[in-house]
């Protein structure tokens, strides 16, 4: 969750009705559809961690889809920094279908600095408008998007050390994920607003943590990134998505 600073360039699950998210014609098509997967790093590659990406990458032909996979995400970003690439690493892509999952970095308060930071990286507002942005420039594309919100985080030792003070709360189990719900609401009301495909991993990964015997932590790496759990159970939920008939658009 290192801080980044840049310029911005832009001064539940469901699909379209035209057969899936990817159009009608995609299942059966012999041309390769692009995927982009735009995010922090929640979404990068991170070593030998299949992430969600690379689950795609691997079952999607399986689904009869023919896609080329692009991993766009970038540790440590937010929403504005971002921005400052997106015509590169998204836009210049000319990608069907861009699957966007911001917000971590965003709500992030850097309690840790000296003086401590009393602010969100990105102000929600700010953190709206970008992602209506991106939305907006893509759909003037004729891409397809698919939003998603941020997983939930939980607390480690180190994080503790680093986070562990107002306005997070480290003596609730839930209490890293204070200044990160309502950016989750803000994706949710994007989604609901621009009549975008919504996959909500925060409430995915909360639901997987209530069944007896589970824990949101048995799908976290190191209490912030999903480990191969969390990504298989993000790809699952992406590819249902992905072919669901009969849905809200997407246009």
């Amino acid at each position: 969750m290192k801080a980044i600073t840049a310029m911005a360039v832009c001064g539940i699950m469901v699909l379209s009705h035209a057969g899936s998210v990817l159009g009608a014609e995609t299942p059966h098509a012999g041309k390769a559809v692009t995927i982009v997967a735009f995010g922090d790093s929640t979404t990068a590659p991170r070593g030998t961690l299949q992430v969600y990406a690379d689950c795609l990458r691997r079952d999607l032909p399986g689904k009869g889809i023919n896609a080329k996979i692009i991993n766009a995400g970038v540790g440590g970003n937010t929403t504005a920094a971002a921005n400052a690439r997106f015509e590169k690493d998204v836009l210049g892509r000319h990608p069907d279908l861009v699957i966007i999952q911001f917000g971590i970095n965003d709500s992030a308060v850097d309690v840790w600095k000296k003086p401590p930071a009393t602010a969100s990286r990105v102000a929600k507002v700010q953190y709206r408008e970008n992602l209506e942005c991106f939305v907006d420039a893509l759909r003037e594309k004729g891409c397809k998007v698919i939003l998603m919100t941020p997983n939930p985080l939980r607390w480690t030792l180190g994080l503790k050390g680093q986070y562990g003070k107002p306005p997070y709360r480290p003596d609730d189990a839930d209490g890293f994920n204070v200044t990160l719900s309502p950016y989750v609401d803000c994706m949710r009301a994007v989604a609901k607003n621009k009549k975008v495909p919504l996959v909500d991993v925060y409430a995915a990964f909360q639901s997987y943590g209530k069944v007896k015997g589970q824990s949101v932590d048995d799908l976290l790496l190191d209490g912030m990134h999903p480990n191969d759990r969390g990504h298989r159970l993000v790809a699952d939920l992406l590819i249902k998505a992905m072919l669901k008939q009969n849905t809200t658009g997407n246009h």
